[in-house]
């Protein structure tokens, strides 16, 4: 995987049609405020300078530049559309849908579309793993090999070396037979135990604990976890017990190739032809406990604070305070220049939560918790611009009008190998 990317795939530089642009919707109220983070990760969050408020009041002339911001964005990365939403408690909020969801047609984004959200089904992961860990089924530092044979150094790498990235597991998606069983026939459906076989079938890339190294493999083999431990299809207990919880019903753990309807297509350019494909009904089976999950914009307006807070919307617990605050220890990556990656999950120059990539779409669910402002954004594609995703373009320019001391970038470190 590219050090740019922190997401599913090896990113591609390349580029797609422009779609048109358009801007929709209006600024409104925000809604009331969600619980408060932890002071834990408030006190490791860089303060904003003298010269910069933490973040802007959204007004009117502010919402313009945005606009304009957003469209600059999708121009030179040829984004066809796009939806983004911030919300401040005390501020107007700012929803806006731009270009299109449907090229062939000219259908418009507009926000009550369903996306896949690929990497942000990670931290959902990674969630049950702790609601395990809550109720004492499983413990942070117990080996995998307890729980799943054969894995590679499986009698050392602990269940939290796998939330954190820093298992030393090879990341199957970067194998190349995988990529060309993929990209030959997106329709095929893979098992959780054909996708760690790409993966073992490397040798540990070191030892666990080490450095931090973004792997698929370490989320799939979480999910087996949470399958193993109760007795639950992975995508049953999430709904159970995150989705239904917090009122989230718009996200979904995908069984086939459906995505429900109304949705945005998906546009990528698969490594076989280097050609603009239509991803929309690829099989997410590939990256199950890892990427497969699919929501819309108003459930991950709600997802941003939970995962923060560990709080459902009510204010009642979903991690217990102290499991919640052992996620949020997100040590340095040395990759990826001021972020930290905790238990699934990464603070970003302030900005806490996770992006999202799959063939066809990008996703970001942020949330800053100084301010308690949430930021989400939707794109339809998964082209990178000049080593850079979508995602990450769009955050940044965002960022930089509403939190001009807390930048959302993805940038690798100068001393990324």
């Amino acid at each position: 995987m590219s050090h740019s990317a922190i997401c599913l795939r090896r990113g591609v530089t390349v580029v797609v049609t422009a779609g048109t642009l358009m801007t929709a919707l209006t600024v409104g109220p925000a809604r009331a405020a969600h619980a408060p983070l932890p002071a834990t990760l408030a006190a490791d969050s860089p303060s904003p300078s003298p010269t910069h408020p933490a973040v802007r009041y959204l007004s009117h002339q502010l919402a313009r530049q945005l606009d304009a911001a957003v469209g600059n964005v999708m121009r030179k990365a040829n984004i066809p559309g796009a939806t983004v939403g911030i919300w401040t408690p005390g501020q107007p909020s700012y929803v806006r849908s731009f270009g299109v969801a449907d090229k062939s047609t000219g259908r418009k984004m507009t926000p009550d579309l369903y996306m896949r959200i690929g990497s942000e089904t990670k931290p959902f992961t990674v969630t049950a793993l702790l609601q395990l860990v809550d109720q004492k089924k499983v413990g942070l530092d117990d080996p995998i090999g307890k729980y799943v044979d054969g894995v590679p150094n499986g009698e050392k790498i602990t269940l939290r070396q796998l939330a954190d990235m820093r298992s030393g597991l090879y990341n199957y998606s970067e194998d190349p037979a995988f990529d060309k069983a993929l990209t030959s026939n997106p329709q095929r459906p893979f098992t959780p135990q054909q996708l760690l076989a790409y993966s073992f079938k490397h040798p540990v890339m070191f030892q666990p604990g080490q450095k931090f190294s973004y792997s698929n493999t370490n989320t799939i083999l979480l999910g087996l976890v949470v399958e193993k431990e109760t007795g639950q299809h992975l995508g049953d207990y999430i709904k159970q017990h995150i989705l239904d919880p917090a009122g989230m019903t718009h996200t979904l753990f995908p069984t086939g190739n459906d995505i429900p309807t109304p949705h945005a297509q998906g546009y990528t350019k698969p490594t076989t032809n280097g050609r603009e494909t239509d991803a929309t009904h690829w099989n997410p089976s590939w990256a199950w406990a890892a990427g497969a999950m699919i929501s819309d914009f108003k459930d991950l307006r709600t997802w941003a604070p939970m995962v923060v807070t560990g709080r459902f919307p009510d204010g009642t617990r979903m991690v217990s305070a102290a499991t919640q605050k052992q996620r949020l220890t997100a040590p340095p990556t040395r990759i990826l220049k001021g972020m930290g990656y905790g238990l699934g999950i990464f603070n970003v120059d302030g900005w806490t939560g996770h992006n999202g990539s799959l063939p066809g779409y990008q996703t970001l669910a942020l949330y800053l918790p100084t301010t308690k402002t949430t930021l989400v954004v939707l794109a339809n594609t998964d082209t990178n611009h000049e080593h850079q995703l979508p995602s990450t373009l769009l955050g940044q320019a965002i960022t930089k009008i509403i939190t001009p001391g807390h930048i959302y970038n993805l940038a690798p470190a100068a001393s990324a190998e």
